[in-house]
């Protein structure tokens, strides 16, 4: 039997993952210090032999006993109100944290996953954004503590493969949506479809013609493991370059729950990425991976899913996000 840590284990990514390593027949030791996560979202885990929880911040310090065949590095506050409202730890996690889990990866011998994100693009200058691209980052803007986060864990995971010969895979993460997703953490598709459930007005930030490709939750993750098992060491998006604008995808959302809120307009947040599409060639060619799952039929499970919460977790993660403004 082989064993993986996963960090980040009961966020909304991590927590799929750790269902995915079961079912592929692995031990799997879930890490989380719960900051942004949810023990919710993996208590369904709990009876099982191979399944193992440690609640533990990866930035302080990282140890496991016995052998590890592979790491998972999703630890990481991921959307904007999470990372500006707690900016040292996202910049912790994204390097201290990275930094101990490689240190673990050479010491056991393990091949080590690292999370990265389309936000080490920034602004595009270049689209559709394929792996050769820079970026266009504004280190000292608001979204810089996340966006050179993981602009250093990518540089530091290449130094350990370079100068250590460490087994390591980066995986650019495009937006990403499905169960397990916080209402209101500031993510596009759980924003609206929350605002809609409440019978609010949805809002959009700018005019709404800034763009997103937005992916499956099922499709990431199977991108992901195939990453993980290939030998390829450079940065892959994984991704849909479906792409679409935020108006457009309110009114599209407005059209699936059948709801008849209007759509409100805010200034845009500070380098609010304009547009968004990953290249995903090199992912098809190395990878054999594109996403399979449509846009309507993954909103529609997205959709199902949010509307099977009660009205209290409807209503109270809103409070806790007025509350927390």
């Amino acid at each position: 039997m082989k064993n993986i840590l996963i960090t980040g284990a009961a966020g909304f990514l991590g927590s799929h993952l750790c269902d995915r390593f079961i079912a592929e027949g692995y031990r799997v030791i879930a890490m989380d210090n719960l900051i942004t996560g949810d023990l919710k979202n993996i208590e369904h885990l709990f009876p099982l032999e191979r399944f193992e929880f440690h609640n533990h911040d990866v930035s302080t310090f990282v140890h496991v006993p016995g052998d590890l065949d592979y790491i998972l590095h999703f630890a990481s506050p991921a959307s904007p109100i999470d990372y500006l409202k707690i900016p040292i730890e996202t910049l912790k996690v994204g390097s201290l944290g990275t930094l101990n889990l490689l240190g673990l990866a050479k010491e056991k011998n393990a091949r080590i996953l690292v999370a990265s994100t389309s936000e080490v693009y920034g602004d595009p200058l270049v689209h559709p954004q394929n792996e050769e691209y820079y970026g266009n980052v504004s280190p000292i803007g608001p979204r810089g503590v996340y966006d050179e986060a993981k602009r250093f864990m990518e540089s530091i995971t290449m130094a350990y493969h370079r100068h250590h010969g460490l087994d390591t895979r980066i995986v650019r993460i495009f937006n990403t949506y499905g169960s397990r997703m916080r209402l209101n953490d500031g993510r596009v598709v759980p924003a609206f479809i929350g605002q809609a459930l409440r019978g609010q007005d949805l809002t959009v930030f700018g005019d709404g013609s800034q763009t997103r490709s937005f992916t499956y939750i099922d499709d990431q993750v199977e991108g992901i493991y195939r990453l993980l098992m290939s030998d390829y060491v450079e940065p892959i998006n994984i991704g849909n370059p479906e792409e679409t604008t935020i108006l457009e995808f309110a009114e599209e959302i407005i059209s699936l729950t059948g709801t008849d809120q209007k759509i409100i307009f805010k200034p845009l947040p500070q380098d609010d990425p304009l547009q968004r599409q990953p290249d995903i060639s090199r992912a098809k060619e190395i990878l054999n991976w594109e996403p399979q799952v449509p846009r309507s039929e993954g909103l529609k499970r997205a959709y199902e899913y949010f509307q099977s919460l009660s009205e209290e977790e409807l209503w109270q993660e809103h409070r806790d996000f007025i509350k927390n403004k």
